[in-house]
């Protein structure tokens, strides 16, 4: 299970590319805003800003409804895993949002001019559902003010038939990040333990060792449930496969890694040591050089 749920504005207007073979690549970035209570019982908003890509046909379909910034759409799609070499040397991965649906809305919403230029939904819809396995052994820490977090590593496979018929098969690899109770709640979650997760789409900033900005997009979990062994590689069309290493690269490398019990997490798990001014243009250049592998 792969799925992302997005409801909120275009931050600016939509782009229809093509990549040197001659595939449309639709381009969006989706904006809302998150409203979570924190333990001190106070409302915080948390913007975010989702890039969002349609490829093929459904690109140039998408492109004639002329959808401009501003506009509100939802949008229905999965998580996409993409790993290349870097011009630089080395390699580069990113997670992005694969859109199999983009809808636009009814009314309008209030919108939020951010400092960037762009807009963003006032309100608006950010939820993601995966079921994989736990790819390494998790390490609950703390934070200095003594918040606990955990970081899972999360498989989840996708299956498809290509134009041949031939049966396809490709590794997902998403971080989630788990606060609080529910982090203490999963501490005991094993390398290969089958999960279902529920919880929002985050982008983490970061500069790395070069000096180089980065920016990864990630899950942070609301509700985590633990399956009994089996479970995740019986789901249709999406098995994780826990014997599979995850590939390294090189931001994956340099970036430090934050019960059996059903578990949710507080009102206040979602807070998180994020800024909430990311710039929508911020780690755009990450995106790999040629798209023709995705899966549509």
């Amino acid at each position: 299970m792969n799925h992302v749920y997005l409801i909120g504005a275009l931050a600016r207007d939509p782009e229809l590319r093509y990549t040197p073979s001659g595939t449309a690549v639709f381009e969006a970035t989706v904006a809302g805003e998150d409203h979570v209570i924190g333990n001190d019982g106070r409302e915080r908003k948390l913007p975010w800003y989702h890039r969002v890509s349609i490829l093929g046909k459904p690109a140039e379909w998408q492109a004639e409804r002329n959808l401009k910034g501003g506009d509100a759409v939802m949008v229905e799609g999965s998580l996409e895993y993409s790993q290349w070499e870097a011009p630089e040397g080395g390699k580069r991965s990113m997670v992005r949002v694969k859109a199999l649906r983009m809808e636009q809305l009814g009314t309008q919403p209030e919108l939020v001019q951010d400092a960037g230029g762009g807009v963003r939904m006032g309100s608006g819809m950010n939820e993601v559902v995966l079921i994989g396995n736990v790819t390494r052994d998790p390490d609950l820490r703390y934070t200095p003010a003594g918040d606990a977090v955990l970081g899972l590593g999360l498989a989840v496979n996708e299956t498809w038939n290509d134009r041949q018929g031939q049966k396809q098969e490709k590794t997902h690899w998403i971080d989630v990040t788990l606060w609080r109770e529910l982090a203490e709640a999963m501490k005991d979650l094993r390398k290969g333990d089958p999960v279902v997760v529920q919880g929002r789409l985050v982008n983490e900033a970061w500069t790395d060792k070069d000096g180089n900005k980065r920016n990864s997009t990630k899950v942070e979990a609301t509700r985590v449930e633990a399956l009994s062994r089996g479970a995740a590689a019986g789901q249709s069309g999406y098995a994780a496969s826990p014997a599979t290493p995850r590939p390294q690269t090189a931001s994956s490398a340099a970036r430090p890694q934050p019960s059996r019990a059903p578990a949710q997490a507080s009102r206040g798990a979602s807070t998180g040591n994020r800024s909430g001014g990311l710039d929508i243009d911020q780690g755009l250049d990450d995106f790999p050089p040629e798209e023709e592998d995705l899966p549509f």
